[in-house]
């Protein structure tokens, strides 16, 4: 079991952690939550031995190896391929150790040793890790100054993975991955045969990975048993239980003050008040959850244009003139639609997001075929993956959005900035003080002042924590215009998407299915990869069905069965709608019962019970209109 005993940490003269304890059971898969700044990565520095506590004390089996992904990247004339085995350090002493050994018992020790550490099969282990994270055969054999920094990270992780620590520590892994890649990563450490502690804001990965949640708040360890969901479930009870305790607390506090103010000053009750004025003294107030107001998104609706808002036909994309990155793209957006970018990183998504952010000519992206239609009233919103990497550290909100609208009033550049959680002295705050979080949000205010009829997101997560990727979420369900978006959150990607375009072989094309037949696709893939002499693992991209019909009455039909079904789909959002408003409400009635008295029980059970029959038909008029709408497009697309 490993455990922290009452740790205090300190940074830069801030208190950290607060005499936090928590046991974790021998082989958990410990998923660390909570707000962006709450202390999950100095607490995971300091369990790799990084930061000291100042006090307390954390206690490990003995001979535990912690592995933890540190922050520089590898990088010489070594491969990828070369520095994940060099990770196997027992493997590679013992091998040296045998080419040089004389004495006949002490070659069968090493050979025995290494039979029982499958050395020989460490280099199938990893190609096959390095492949799942997204490595080709080729690319496993290049010198590793040949790579970008995000993909020698993906070398460090495929070498921690590969050394199979007793605790592997990793700090938002998924930060440099791709879908693809993200998903097989959640695979391998599912399965993972020791403990693990990851920090993470993913959702998916939570619930599928993590056996146990440690939830940081306020310098506080809360240990909770099960994945993220059931995580969510038990703090929401635990919420409601202290919010019954408040009450009930400060009404008993109330009684006795009064009791205090009426008879403090009369001789013959004065020690009765005085006793009751030290137990309201005593009484220390019970702490409320906390909740971050300016956790806020809403993205301002665009004027209604007359679809299709871009049309692309046979158009091929690039930089390099002769050398088209992506070539016979045929697609059409109209202002309804809801599109994910799938397909490997280095495949075109970003290349495609640009294209059709009209981010073209010489310094951008050049059309080397085709044509590129664009509605005239045609604003498009671009979030780039490093776009928060260009804001100025010494000014503030405020001068980032008055540069970027110069002709708008004082008023309504503060009002536009609100819509984002920056309001009050928060606009006025230098970019350097502010979290990544926050970035992001200004990132996305800025891209959305001209109120855009797209909304064009590229790993717009990476700097949000779980409650802020909830709040983008809800805030694209009600966003008024068409949205593409690159991202390896899958929970964002399934609510949002209701279309998937796979980038992949020099082309973008639909992809028929559904998010988890795509991962399906993707894992298969991993999976079943090819092998070549060398016991080398190269995982192919999932191959999207070619269309056998005419491009051109292709989307034709497809457009006329979106007009057709265009009331459909506005019911399949408001069952959708209604089905969450009802599941909130159950949620409360359930937090009431938890303290409810008797009297009080039978009118919330009846409540309820007529709560879950409007549940049931929000889904029965859900699945009606869905089937409606699926049938309609079959027809279009046979």
């Amino acid at each position: 079991m490993f455990t922290l005993d009452a740790i205090t940490l300190r940074l830069g003269g801030h208190v950290i952690l607060d005499r936090a304890s928590v046991a974790m059971p021998p082989k958990a898969r410990v998923g660390l939550v909570g707000r962006n700044g709450a202390g999950k990565s100095s607490l995971l520095k300091m369990i790799a031995g990084i930061y000291e506590p100042d006090e307390g004390r954390i206690e490990a089996p003995a001979g535990t190896r912690i592995g933890y992904l540190k922050q520089d990247a590898p990088g010489g004339s070594a491969t990828p391929f070369e520095t994940v085995l060099a990770a196997a350090e027992e493997r590679a002493a013992l091998l040296d150790e045998a080419e040089m050994a004389t004495d006949a018992h002490r070659i069968a020790e090493i050979h025995e040793r290494l039979n029982a550490i499958d050395a020989h099969g460490a280099p199938s282990r990893a190609a096959r890790i390095l492949a799942g994270l997204g490595f080709p055969e080729e690319a496993q054999h290049r010198p590793l100054d040949e790579f970008s920094g995000g993909w020698r990270m993906r070398v460090a992780l495929a070498a921690l993975l590969f050394s199979e620590p007793d605790l592997l520590l990793l700090d938002e892994p998924s930060n440099h991955l791709d879908l693809e890649a993200a998903l097989w990563l959640e695979s391998f450490l599912k399965a993972y045969p020791a403990s693990l502690i990851v920090v993470s804001h993913e959702r998916d990965m939570l619930n599928t990975v993590a056996s146990h949640i440690v939830h940081v708040d306020h310098g506080k360890t809360t240990l909770y048993v099960g994945n993220y969901e059931q995580f969510e479930r038990q703090r929401r009870e635990r919420q409601a239980q202290d919010a019954a305790m408040r009450a009930k607390q400060e009404a008993k506090r109330q009684k006795l003050q009064a009791y205090v103010d009426r008879w403090r000053y009369k001789a013959h009750t004065a020690r009765q008040a005085q006793s009751r004025l030290k137990a309201l003294e005593r009484m220390a107030p019970q702490a409320e959850m906390f909740d971050d107001a300016s956790l806020v998104f809403d993205f301002p609706s665009p004027k209604e244009v007359k679809p299709p808002l871009v049309m692309l036909d046979d158009v091929a994309v690039g930089y390099v003139p002769g050398h088209p990155v992506l070539s016979h793209i045929d697609l059409r957006i109209d202002p309804d639609d809801r599109i994910a970018l799938v397909g490997r990183n280095g495949n075109g998504k970003t290349t495609l997001a640009r294209a059709l952010a009209g981010q073209v000519g010489p310094n951008g992206v050049q059309i080397m075929d085709g044509r590129i239609k664009r509605s005239g009233k045609l604003n498009v919103g671009y979030f780039a993956q490093h776009q928060i990497e260009e804001l100025v550290p010494e000014d503030t909100p405020l001068q980032h959005m008055e540069r970027a609208m110069p002709y708008a009033k004082p008023g309504e550049v503060r009002t536009h900035l609100a819509r984002f959680g920056f309001s009050g002295d928060k606009v006025g705050v230098q970019i350097s003080a502010l979290s990544g979080g926050e970035r992001a949000r200004l990132s996305l205010a800025l891209v959305t002042r001209d109120a855009p009829h797209i909304l064009i997101l590229d790993e717009p997560t990476n700097h949000l924590d779980v409650d802020a990727r909830e709040a983008l979420v809800q805030a694209l369900a009600g966003f008024g215009g068409a949205v593409i978006v690159v991202s390896h959150d899958r929970h964002l990607l399934s609510l949002i998407a209701d279309r998937l375009l796979l980038v992949d072989g020099g082309t973008s094309r639909a992809f028929d299915g559904t998010l988890e037949d795509y991962r399906d696709s993707v894992l298969g893939a991993a999976r079943s990869g090819k092998r070549n002499g060398r016991g080398k693992v190269q995982a192919e991209a999932p191959k999207a069905p070619v269309p056998k019909v005419d491009r051109k009455e292709k989307r034709k039909a497809a457009a006329d069965a979106r007009e057709r079904t265009k009331p459909l789909r506005k019911a399949v959002a408001k069952a959708e709608a209604d089905m969450k408003a009802l599941a909130a409400k159950r949620d409360a009635v359930d937090a009431k019962l938890i303290e409810a008295a008797p009297a009080q029980a039978s009118d919330l059970m009846k409540e309820r019970g007529r709560i879950l029959r409007e549940i049931e038909e929000a889904e029965a008029r859900w699945l009606d209109a869905s089937e409606a709408v699926e049938t309609a497009m079959a027809d279009a697309e046979a």
